[in-house]
């Protein structure tokens, strides 16, 4: 067993780990089952399959009906979720602590013995296909998927996670079975819970409730490959929706705290270089920003925006000029700021039970424990001009990856703008 500061972590026999933090002024407790399965660990033929035996799971047990499920944990006041993204899929909850073991009764039943009725599964596939509907007709939304799908052309992390409307079609309770015995797996696995928890009571109902797991971790992932690209969707709309996309760290990488203050200085808010040029002194947007999107062996670097076609091209020349300089030339002020930014948002987390038990639960699967308040504190605060420049010089070393929806034909190309960003480095 390992504790620091609060928190305290377990493994059980079967690798399974749990991990909690008490917070003796809280009466509500967050709790659930992180697992490292998400889109990028399906087969070719499977996508989309993680993102519906989420949905499915919820949809009766051989103990539980759909409606008992939704019944049982409202009956106590509690919200019973789940979400599956690139790397990760989990099923959690906020209660009352008393009410933990419902909690843990619920989430390791719908993973143990979920029945995959052919009827709800007809329904779910609906459901989804609705979703994606959704999702194509929000282009400040997709934009992201594309330009991932042009990053990593012909890989797993490309792929959109809902899937496609054939792909989901195809899609049986054999698949999902498979998908579930191969990727649900004890070692895989981490159950963390944060608020009004003791530890030793929440280790022996996981280990009551979970042994049904197996042993033994699944197979890793495919390293991902960085291509770059373009993608582009040529539609009448008010506004042109433009993403492009720079290969970025992994979390696992002790630089990527450099690269965070760098995208927060270039796009991180208000006084972000970003917002004061194409905002404030061009006029040029109503939206724009920077975002990380980290991975456990790779990682992006996306800068967002949305204006007139019109503009369309201005917008990204002008982001292209500003992301150089900002590499190139970051000051102390601004880096000051950003680390002061990136410390707040990590702060944050630690003060709410359901953020903090998702950042134990990333904390465990990514590095085997939960890193300390003071350690990340002292790994952002060792940040300097110097760091955040070598980060940020480090992105221009493959080709960037374009994504634009709306009226966006004359946009210049992605090798235009890299040419443009390697010459203002001359």
């Amino acid at each position: 067993m390992m504790r620091s500061e609060s928190v305290t972590i377990a493994t059980l026999d079967s690798g399974l780990r749990v991990v909690t933090e008490a917070m003796p002024h809280l009466s509500t407790a967050a709790l659930g089952v992180w697992i490292a399965a998400g889109s990028r660990h399906e087969k070719p033929h499977e996508h989309g399959l993680a993102h519906l035996l989420e949905h499915m799971a919820f949809k009766g047990t051989k103990r539980r009906t759909a409606r008992q499920i939704a019944e049982e944990i409202e009956a106590v006041g509690g919200d019973l979720n789940a979400e599956t993204n690139v790397e990760r899929t989990s099923y959690y909850v906020r209660l009352m602590g008393e009410d933990a073991p419902l909690a843990l009764d619920l989430i390791a039943d719908i993973l143990t013995e979920p029945t995959f009725d052919p009827e709800e599964l007809k329904r779910e596939k609906g459901v989804i296909l609705q979703e994606i509907g959704a999702y194509e007709d929000t282009p400040d939304d997709l934009v992201f998927d594309m330009v991932l799908e042009a990053a990593y052309a012909n890989d797993p992390l490309g792929r959109r996670i809902l899937g496609t409307p054939q792909s989901v079609k195809a899609q049986n309770a054999a698949s999902m079975r498979g998908f579930l015995d191969r990727h649900y797996r004890a070692p895989d696995m981490v159950v963390a819970a944060s608020g009004a928890v003791d530890h030793d009571a929440i280790v022996a109902e996981v280990a009551h409730r979970f042994a049904a797991f197996p042993k033994g971790a699944a197979d890793a992932a495919e390293p991902a490959q960085w291509t770059g690209g373009e993608a582009r969707q040529i539609k009448s709309l008010e506004q042109a929706h433009l993403a492009l996309a720079f290969q970025g760290l992994s979390f696992r990488d002790p630089r990527h705290y450099a690269l965070h203050v760098f995208s927060s200085l270039l796009g991180g808010g208000m006084s972000s270089r970003l917002f004061q040029e194409l905002r404030e002194e061009r006029g040029l947007c109503y939206s724009v920003f920077s975002s990380m999107m980290p991975f456990s062996d790779t990682g992006a670097l996306v800068l967002y925006g949305g204006t007139s076609g019109e503009d369309a091209d201005e917008f990204m020349r002008v982001t292209a000029d500003i992301m150089r300089e900002a590499a190139e030339h970051p000051n102390e002020t601004e880096v000051a700021r950003a680390r002061a930014q990136l410390k707040m948002s990590l702060m944050m987390a630690l003060e709410s039970p359901a953020r903090r038990a998702e950042q134990m639960a990333q904390h465990v699967l990514a590095f085997g424990r939960v890193l300390s308040r003071q350690e990340m504190a002292d790994a952002i605060d060792a940040i300097g001009v110097a760091e955040v420049r070598a980060a940020a010089l480090s992105l221009f070393d493959a080709p960037p990856a374009l994504a634009a929806i709306g009226p966006v034909r004359k946009l210049s190309s992605a090798e235009a703008l890299r040419a443009r960003m390697g010459a203002a480095a001359a």
